[in-house]
């Protein structure tokens, strides 16, 4: 007779199974198809490629393309998600470390207006964002739109809040005494942050940078937004949107791009899932 708890246990198991073949299977259908051509995608989507050369063949055929430009959205990628999280990371944890630090009622209040950028949907102020910086460019002449900078200014914008949340949950878990020591032995404040403070800090930058990373390098609205479609500075989801055009979408191309696309974040993910899940348990014990 199979006890309950075993029974259970086999439950959550084949539950467990079930959610990952459902979870991995848009991955599998993206490996399998990135190396046939079009036509045997569009005949047969979930059959094995005959000859996984072809996979090779796409990728030359991406990266030489005249028109699609991969390889520059590469770099636009990588250039707009390196800034992005450098400067995410460094300026929200400055803030949430003074916010935890000096507790007042403006503090508080600040603090909460960060926190209420979580819940404000993008599709709000997406336009107003536009706006905002055509005014920026008629009023002082700094172009904002179809930058890098004003790409990077963008996602530091939608990417302060989760990460000043996340760093304050942290912070509060660093005992104030390394501070008031350093401070003693004759540290600055700027010295006390950049040697005592961020160096802590290192788990939760690992786990917002990677969280960051996987949002900024699969963006595609707000790039299509500042950027634009068909323009000389794009982001990898833009150089595949250009593979689907209005009468013929070449699948074959945007599943080796999307492939392409994916394994860096698949990799880099992979490589620092123990840092996310040991800075999302330290930042939440106190």
């Amino acid at each position: 007779m199979v006890s309950k708890k075993r029974l259970t246990e086999v439950l959550l198991q084949i539950l467990t199974l079930a959610l990952f073949l459902i979870t991995i299977f848009p991955f599998f259908i993206v490996v399998i198809n990135s190396a046939k051509s079009s036509l045997e995608i569009v005949t047969n989507p979930i059959k094995f490629p005959d000859k996984w050369a072809q996979l090779f063949s796409n990728i030359k055929t991406i990266w030489t393309s005249p028109n699609i430009k991969y390889a520059s959205s590469v770099y636009t990628s990588v250039i707009v998600t390196v800034f992005s999280l450098i400067t995410i990371s460094l300026f929200s944890s400055m803030a949430a470390w003074v916010l935890v630090r000096r507790k007042s009622k403006l503090s508080n209040f600040i603090f909460l207006l960060f926190v209420s950028g979580l819940i404000i949907p993008f599709q709000v102020v997406m336009f107003p964002l536009v706006s905002f910086f055509r005014m920026i460019n008629e009023a002082i002449g700094l172009p904002m739109l179809r930058t890098y900078h004003g790409m990077i200014f963008s996602y530091i914008g939608f990417g302060a809040p989760l990460a000043v949340f996340m760093f304050h949950g942290f912070i509060k878990t660093i005992p104030l005494e390394l501070e008031e020591a350093a401070w003693i032995d004759g540290c600055s404040r700027a010295q006390i942050y950049f040697k005592i403070i961020l160096p802590i800090l290192k788990p939760i930058i690992v786990t917002i940078s990677i969280l960051n990373a996987i949002w900024i390098w699969n963006d595609f609205l707000l790039p299509s937004l500042i950027l634009g479609v068909g323009q000389d500075i794009q982001t990898i989801p833009l150089a595949i949107a250009a593979f689907a055009g209005s009468f013929v979408k070449k699948w074959d191309l945007i599943m080796t791009a999307v492939l392409m696309a994916a394994a860096p974040i698949v990799v880099g993910f992979l490589i620092g899932q123990k840092h996310i899940i040991k800075g999302m348990v330290s930042g939440s014990i106190k």
